[in-house]
């Protein structure tokens, strides 16, 4: 079986998942999924830790969060930077056994499944054997993830969507996770399942700081991956990135990316 590593993985990593993160949004998904005082959380691939901090807090009073992430620099800048009492961040893959973490009321997965085309259902699965039954599992990703652009020049077009293309064929990265949600669940035989979408990115006018940086390090860091040749552009990736920061700096681009939650409740018998 072939190993795929970490898509986005780079020494800013952890800042750039820090930055995109709005808490305000991470509160509303959590409370939408049921989250509650006195839980216990799991927060699957929780990365730098911020929404674990986020989903503790919602926790309180006697919750307990524990984040599980595979990236032991992640797991360090969430000790450091997110560190609380009654969480907890432990260094572990989400495909392993995690039984010795015991069970969870709550166990949340944002973002995660996108990065597993092949394994993402066998993850999902390993996670139910973690939650009480009676328990919450909140799965959350995007869908034609970064693929949905209007006001950008052809080229670039065509050149985004033959490096997602490459992504799903060799890092196995899924744009289209979202739309598979509800059928985990279904499959599972999970109880009371409630689907909600809405948009992610929602992005016209002047682009926002926090954006710019986030779809540029994508920009930056993906086609390295595939070691994607740009034969649109005589100058290569150089001039490539000067055209793709140039069009989504410009107030006229639109562009969106949908967004799917999806909860169910685990089966007591």
């Amino acid at each position: 079986m072939k190993i795929y590593k970490y898509l986005m993985e780079s020494e800013d990593e952890a800042l750039r998942l820090e930055l995109k993160t709005d808490v305000t949004v991470v509160e509303q998904q959590a409370k939408w999924a049921g989250i509650e005082p006195g839980m216990r959380i799991a927060d699957i691939g929780c990365g730098p830790g911020i929404t674990t901090r986020t989903l503790h807090a919602l926790s309180q009073p006697k919750g307990k969060t524990i984040g599980i992430d595979f990236s032991e620099p992640r797991i360090e800048y969430a000790r450091e930077h997110h560190k609380n009492e009654g969480i907890e961040y432990v260094l572990d893959d989400a495909r392993n056994p995690l039984d010795k973490l015991g069970l969870f009321d709550f166990v949340w997965v944002r973002f995660l499944l996108e990065y597993y085309l092949l394994g993402s259902f066998n993850i999902v699965k390993n996670l139910v054997k973690i939650l009480k039954p009676g328990g919450i599992l909140c799965l959350i990703d995007l869908d034609y993830n970064c693929l949905s652009h209007f006001g950008i020049p052809d080229r670039l077009e065509n050149t985004v969507n033959e490096i997602m293309h490459g992504l799903q064929t060799k890092a196995n990265f899924d744009p289209y996770i979202g739309r598979k949600l509800y059928s985990y669940l279904y499959d599972l035989k999970f109880n009371n399942i409630i689907v909600d979408i809405s948009a992610h990115h929602n992005i016209y006018g002047v682009l926002n700081k926090n954006d710019e940086y986030n779809f540029l390090k994508k920009l930056e860091i993906a086609p390295q991956k595939i070691n994607y040749k740009f034969n649109y552009y005589k100058d290569g990736y150089n001039e490539f990135i000067k055209e793709a920061e140039d069009s989504f700096k410009n107030p006229r681009r639109f562009t969106y990316t949908p967004i799917i939650l999806c909860k169910g409740i685990k089966p007591k018998k």
